[in-house]
């Protein structure tokens, strides 16, 4: 399947542009020029001559230009006439943002416009969704403003979302947060490109390194065993399932028309297709930024560095009860170490005390990277401590950009605390609130990688 254009069209035609810039239409024209999208956009409303200095056209026919993509925001029973308008002009790829379908119980304006695509043979997201969004393009439909949601900065993260609102929320939290993406879909009731569609086009992107999956109800299961199968060979894909309880899968039906099924198959599949599948909304960045900028594990040791003793026993306790294992250092390293600090009680987790200062903390570092019992460096700063200067974060990032193995750092904090971890997640160290989310994104990282 052959959907490239929705993602990196290079000519666009917007159905349903309205002057008034509270309505969908206007809404994502505007953020196409906003976004300086570089192809070519054309404005499609019989009943203006312009909008926003762009001419607006009665009708796709009306356009002379060859169409890659046409958006169509317009009421839901007009949708089938303009598909084939589309079919006429030739134009294979259609993002419908227009709700009022099968998820409303109108089915049978839902088989007029299944079979009125089909008849066209052309490609469509949606109807009931929000489109898509490609960092490195700038091809932007969604119907959002950008001073309410914030779009990403290129990166490596592909998110494939069957709801809109949690795809919308999820963007705007994931940017704030510092999080880069290479593409995002919201399809909605997937008429006829569905979600192991998307999947499979996400495994061959090249700006892709890691894949978020939001879904509440798979349309073909075999299809999307066999895809997902294959693309989670070649890239980690990071699932979770929504409408896991009976009263949840009652609101997927009124939400997107989808029967949500049994949670319990649904993670069957995963483990058999080697999907990775989180338990919330956040476990999934949490785990998808592990993949996105960590070096790949040699194996499951950690060592566990600190500046807080209970940090460190919370740490321990996370491990332990994991797949995981506590890195044990030889006794050349340890008697290194103890010629050039204080004395150490314990030596895994690694206590530096309260009065650790930055070279302290670089002197541990660098004898545990160096260590062959140590696969993991679970890095714990709490720069509450007067001692920890700044320059710590450049220490961390100048070794992490020497050595081979993932180093995965825990800061709690407040607004000086979330500055510094930006500083570091943007030069690609991964960090983390608690040690226990930590923990848990390194098994999954691991376990993906041993698999």
């Amino acid at each position: 399947m052959d959907i490239d254009n929705f993602f990196s069209a290079k000519s666009i035609a917007i159905v349903g542009v309205s002057k008034d810039p509270k309505k969908v239409g206007h809404v994502i024209f505007r953020n196409f020029i906003d976004g300086e999208f570089r192809g070519k956009l054309f404005v499609v409303n019989p009943n203006a001559d312009e909008i926003l200095g762009h001419k607006a056209y009665k009708s796709v026919l009306d356009i002379k230009d060859p169409i890659d993509l046409v958006i169509i925001a317009i009421p839901a029973e007009l949708v089938p006439k303009i598909i084939d308008e589309c079919g006429k002009k030739k134009i294979h790829h259609a993002i419908i943002v227009t709700s009022g379908f099968k998820e409303v119980g109108n089915d049978k304006l839902d088989r007029k416009l299944e079979q009125t695509l089909k008849r066209n043979k052309i490609l469509a997201i949606g109807p009931n969704g929000l489109g898509t969004f490609d960092a490195y393009s700038k091809l932007d439909s969604l119907f959002l403003p950008r001073y309410r949601l914030q779009r990403p900065k290129e990166g490596n993260i592909s998110f494939v979302c069957q709801s809109g609102a949690v795809g919308s929320a999820i963007l705007d939290y994931a940017t704030d947060k510092g999080y880069k993406f290479s593409k995002f879909a919201s399809y909605g009731n997937a008429m006829n490109v569905d979600e192991s569609d998307l999947l499979e086009y996400m495994g061959n992107d090249p700006n892709t390194k890691v894949i978020c999956l939001y879904v509440e109800a798979v349309k073909d299961g075999k299809k999307f065993l066999a895809v997902a199968k294959r693309v989670s060979m070649k890239k980690p894909i990071v699932a979770i399932k929504g409408g896991k309880t009976e009263e949840g899968s009652k609101a997927a039906l009124s939400h997107t028309g989808s029967l949500a099924g049994s949670a319990a198959v649904y993670s069957a599949v995963f483990r058999q297709c080697n999907i990775i599948e989180a338990s919330s909304l956040g476990e999934m960045f949490d785990i998808a930024k592990m993949f996105e900028i960590c070096a790949l594990p040699m194996g499951r040791q950690v060592q566990v560095i600190t500046n807080g003793g209970g940090y460190g026993i919370l740490s321990t306790d996370a491990i332990v009860t994991s797949s995981l294992k506590m890195a044990q250092m030889s006794a050349e390293t340890l008697k290194e170490l103890r010629k050039q600090m204080p004395v150490i009680a314990t030596v895994n987790p690694m206590d530096l005390l309260g009065d650790a200062t930055t070279e302290r903390y670089k002197i541990a570092i660098n004898a545990a990277l160096k260590d062959y019992g140590v696969d993991i460096l679970l890095l714990i700063v709490l720069y509450q401590t007067p001692l920890v200067s700044t320059d710590i974060v450049d220490i961390i990032v100048e070794t992490n950009d020497l050595c081979r193995k993932p180093i995965v750092c825990v800061s709690t904090g407040g607004e000086f605390t979330e500055t510094l971890k930006k500083n570091l997640e943007s030069n690609g160290v991964p960090c983390y609130n608690f040690p226990e989310d930590a923990v848990r994104a390194i098994e999954k990282f691991v376990q993906y990688h041993r698999k």
